[in-house]
């Protein structure tokens, strides 16, 4: 596509997180255009095109994906439409922005892959918090080597009372494929890993845990409860992942723990040369120079633009230029088989090993 060509997005999904992406890209009307939305409930998306301007109201989401006024597609629906609708739009010649999990589990997620490596078209799975400020400049100095060797990460994002939408898609496993392990979880592994470096985990040591879940307790505020609904989903768990050159990275998340906690998302680094520690919008570099610790703080300047604005920049920029996502189909791939694999682990009290013959 050329340069100057502006991208014409078609968005499924009008709920909360469509219309975060609404409200980015009609921040960049220089780059693209929203042409057209859809959503299982018409009436949302319509109440959503008269809001941002949206010319067309599909009905379907294959009506939008064969049109030919769209050339990228934004997937923002339970998880369980992940892979059809990112298959479909593949296939139909789109470039797709899809929200995470790229997958409702592995298997889902290995056809999304194997579709995107028939085309040439753009796909990327939406991990802002690779776009926040502050991992951003961990990932420039463990790029320019001030850490050395990551050779241990901790990850977690604890919720206190957090559990969302109980009774809904949220919490049955068939619709959207665990608990706060595929929901949160997925965040910290992906950028944990990113910030280590992407090696390649080989094997998985994990157990869940459902304490609040099935007693109605830790209801959390996003989401509406549907009380006659299902919980089968997990609301804690724990895993040791173990990389191809020796390193590790151990993870902890919940929705609901009776703990002392912010209810923030931490990474801790652990290198040969120095550390580093994020905890939401703050961080720090832990040196030793002179003999002598030293810690360097990281924040996010006063005027950033913010992380779902970069995503969308880069998103476009992939795009326009061919330049490959940071969020790749293989990144979202690979934080699946890790997720399958801490369940399986859960499930069978076994260490599993992950099979890489894609």
């Amino acid at each position: 596509m050329a340069g100057n060509t502006k991208t014409k997005i078609g968005i499924i999904g009008a709920g909360n997180i469509g219309n975060v992406h609404i409200k980015q890209f009609s921040n960049l009307p220089e780059n693209c255009e929203i042409t057209a939305i859809t959503d299982a409930y018409l009436p949302l998306a319509e109440m959503r095109a008269k809001e941002a301007g949206i010319a067309t109201v599909y009905s379907s989401p294959e009506e939008l994906i064969n049109s030919a006024n769209v050339d990228a597609v934004i997937i923002g629906v339970p998880n369980q439409f992940h892979a059809p609708y990112a298959i479909q739009a593949l296939e139909a010649g789109k470039h797709v922005l899809i929200e995470k999990p790229m997958g409702l589990n592995k298997e889902d997620a290995l056809n999304i892959y194997r579709a995107s490596q028939k085309t040439d078209k753009v796909f990327m799975v939406a991990h802002q918090m690779r776009f926040e400020s502050v991992p951003m400049q961990i990932k420039e100095q463990m790029d320019r080597g001030e850490l050395g060797n990551i050779y241990t990460a901790k990850t977690g994002w604890y919720r206190r009372k957090g559990i969302p939408g109980w009774g809904t898609w949220f919490t049955r496993t068939d619709q959207s494929g665990g608990g706060p392990l595929i929901d949160i979880g997925v965040h910290m592994v992906d950028l944990a890993l990113y910030l280590m470096g992407n090696p390649k985990p080989v094997s998985v040591y994990g157990s869940t845990y459902a304490e609040f879940g099935p007693k109605r307790k830790g209801i959390g505020t996003w989401g509406k409860p549907n009380w006659d609904g299902v919980f089968d989903v997990e609301d804690l768990a724990t895993a040791l992942i173990k990389m191809e050159d020796g390193s590790t990275l151990s993870l902890e998340v919940s929705w609901a723990v009776h703990m002392d906690t912010d209810n923030t998302p931490f990474i801790h680094l652990m290198g040969s040369e120095g550390g580093a520690s994020y905890r939401g919008s703050k961080g720090k570099l832990l040196l030793e120079k002179y003999d002598r610790p030293l810690d360097v703080e990281l924040s996010s300047a006063e005027e950033d633009e913010g992380e779902r604005m970069r995503l969308s920049r880069h998103f476009l920029e992939c795009i326009q230029t061919g330049k490959k996502p940071i969020t790749d189909a293989l990144s979202g791939l690979t934080n699946n088989l890790i997720l399958d694999a801490i369940y399986e682990s859960s499930r069978t009290g076994n260490e599993v090993k992950l099979d890489w013959n894609l």
